[in-house]
């Protein structure tokens, strides 16, 4: 075999992953076919780092939100990837949400966030004067951090233990070996082959396609895919708030929110489109809603002032109308394959859960090492339930 491991995507979760795997010191490669890695949802998200309060209890994003958080912040620290605790505001503009945000509170207590507060209109004027909300949960472990720079330290990492990421290489074939392992064949510039004893799906947005290439149509594990546009607005002024300031969950994402970032601007953001290809262009029209749904917590935004920032694209497998769906891990007791595991719908909180989703990763593979038995890191009863299911 050539490699060990082959990564195919270079996102936060693919360099992550591939890491994790060099530090157990296997040889290890990571294809990706844009020109850099980490260009479609890891670098158009709102570089949040979350607590871990809205996931459903024992799912997968509760559990590695919450685990990945404290893995993230201890990584920054020792890498220098810049970040900042600036805590969290998820507000109730009106008595009617009262019952929902205390919801919430309960839920991100069930899920190990220890540190959540419920803070009255008067301390939350003290705290953000321009906000206009009469009760709000206080989340203080959320913070910002430089996605860029995170990236930047992981591969630098991998590459320190010996592994390779290679960019403008799109596969073309994936193919399962009559004794064990992979051939996976590359085009570009300079179209070649290689094999590895080991396969890891983290290609985001491709994963279904090419586990499609690999397993055929229609194979067992595979879940439907879709697309969740969410555009961003930025002010050209500062705008006077520290903390981070979220209405309550709505139409399958985190709502309108306001974000910072590390110089302290200000952006809005996502709102949610369905959407059927990846076009990352941000409709200006679509201001008249972010208006809206911006002035029940900020009335003080002067017309005008909204202008088109970015766009991105969530990889979702579950569609409109539908609960959002948990992460989706599945590896060969699903799909039958030893040495292949496929990551699905890793979406938010994705970036916060990247190294806990990577030792995920890795635990699996060594259970496959071990008797090819069910590991007991953070497996849910919604996941088993998923793979002993005849999901297509």
């Amino acid at each position: 075999m050539d490699f060990d491991a082959i990564i195919l995507g270079a996102g936060v979760i693919g360099l992550a992953t591939a890491r994790q795997l060099a530090l157990t010191g296997r040889s290890v490669l990571v294809l990706e076919q844009h020109a850099r890695p980490g260009t479609e949802t890891s670098a158009r998200n709102s570089e949040v780092i979350h607590a871990g309060i809205y996931y459903p209890a024992n799912s997968l994003k509760a559990k590695l939100c919450v685990t990945g958080r404290k893995l993230l912040y201890q990584y920054c620290d020792a890498h220098r990837v810049s970040y900042r605790k600036t805590g969290k505001l998820i507000v109730a503009t009106a008595p009617e949400q009262r019952p929902a945000l205390a919801r919430l509170l309960a839920q991100g207590q069930a899920n190990g966030v220890t540190d959540l507060q419920i803070l009255n209109r008067q301390s939350l004027s003290e705290m953000e004067p321009d906000l206009a909300a009469i009760e709000a949960v206080y989340s203080p472990s959320t913070g910002i951090i430089d996605s860029h720079g995170l990236m930047l330290a992981l591969q630098g990492d991998l590459e320190a233990h010996g592994g390779l990421v290679c960019c403008n290489s799109p596969v073309t074939e994936l193919t399962q070996l009559d004794d064990g392992g992979f051939r996976v064949e590359v085009g570009g510039a300079e179209p070649t082959a290689v094999s590895s004893r080991v396969l890891v799906n983290c290609a985001g947005h491709s994963a279904q396609y090419l586990s499609r290439i690999l397993q055929g149509p229609g194979a067992a594990g595979i879940p439907p895919a879709y697309l969740s546009k969410g555009c961003y607005f930025t002010v050209s002024r500062r705008l006077p708030f520290s903390h981070l300031i979220y209405p309550l969950p709505s139409d399958g994402g985190l709502g309108i929110h306001l974000t910072l970032d590390l110089a302290g601007n200000a952006r809005f953001g996502p709102d949610t489109e369905w959407v059927t290809s990846l076009d990352y262009r941000v409709d200006p029209t679509r201001c008249e809603s972010f208006y809206r749904a911006i002035r029940t917590y900020y009335p003080d935004l002067r017309d005008g002032e909204l202008v088109p920032d970015y766009a991105g694209i969530r990889p979702k497998v579950t569609g409109p109308g539908e609960a959002s769906g948990d992460f989706i891990i599945v590896d060969q007791r699903t799909h039958g394959i030893p040495d292949y595991i496929a990551l699905y719908g890793i979406e938010s909180p994705g970036l916060t859960s990247c190294l806990a989703i990577a030792e995920e990763v890795c635990a699996r593979l060594r259970c496959h090492d071990r008797e090819n038995s069910r590991p007991n890191s953070h497996i849910t009863k919604q996941q088993a339930d998923y793979e002993n299911s005849d999901h297509r």
